[in-house]
């Protein structure tokens, strides 16, 4: 007949226990690493992609990669609305191919397409990347934007305001309060009526997280003219944190 003794007993549960503890452990989510990397096609028109890509075949990288690829194309004034990266930056290439071709006489530059990312913030909760596009189709001067793109760290999912902030209003009024404050701090005595064409004061678009507090990020044209460019200011955390639903 089989025995376990007291002994032997005392041996095998701190046994187990290690075991139980090494595979919830091994199961647990693993936060997402970054690379950076590069579309090498050769196009005939200017173009350039450079962007971060999660490492692995998890499916945390797998949305991650996914909601970058579609951010990236989201920014991007493209005719037509492909899901894949590739497929855009040779759509633009056959455009200006097109273009050239039904309009040889025409000797304006070669058309421009750059695209780049930058990993601006990583935390347990939310995972922040700035994307920066910029294209050219002759004229003037061509169009570039900023885009801040928030993810779940744990889902890869994107993170909409709503999913960012709580108590709006008051969240609104703290903005507005450093808005203001970031004018007072530039050298070119700006004011509010400088900005957003005779409107009330609101919210841009793009709010990320960097090391230092929340960024609020007007692109070209949304709230002052083409010559002003960005507009970008920066809320503390320790007066912003009441206001974060993520870390």
């Amino acid at each position: 007949m089989f025995n376990i003794t007291s002994m032997t007993l005392k041996r095998i549960i701190p046994f187990f226990i290690l075991t139980l503890f090494l595979i919830a452990c091994d199961s647990e989510i693993k936060p997402a690493s970054f690379e950076t990397t590069a579309v090498e096609t050769s196009f005939e028109a200017e173009i350039s992609a450079v962007y971060s890509k999660a490492i692995g075949n998890s499916d945390l990288s797998k949305t991650i990669n996914t909601n970058v690829e579609k951010a990236i194309i989201e920014t991007l004034n493209t005719p037509e609305k492909k899901s894949d990266l590739n497929a855009v930056l040779e759509a633009f290439n056959n455009e200006y191919l097109t273009f050239k071709n039904e309009f040889s006489e025409v000797t304006e530059p070669i058309w421009e397409l750059h695209i780049e990312t930058e990993l601006s913030y990583q935390s347990e909760s939310v995972i922040t990347l700035a994307i920066s596009t910029y294209e050219f189709k002759g004229g003037a001067h061509g169009n570039d934007k900023i885009k801040f793109l928030n993810l779940d760290a744990k889902t890869g999912e994107v993170l909409n305001f709503d999913d960012l902030i709580t108590q709006k209003d008051d969240f609104k009024t703290l903005a507005e309060e450093h808005f203001e404050k970031s004018l007072i701090t530039k050298d070119n005595n700006l004011k509010m009526e400088d900005f957003f064409f005779g409107e009330p004061f609101h919210l841009p678009e793009n709010i990320g997280f960097s090391e230092d507090g929340l960024v609020l990020l007007y692109n070209v044209y949304e709230v002052a003219s083409y010559d002003r460019g960005y507009t970008e200011f920066m809320i503390p955390y320790s007066e912003v944190e009441p206001y974060l639903k993520v870390d």
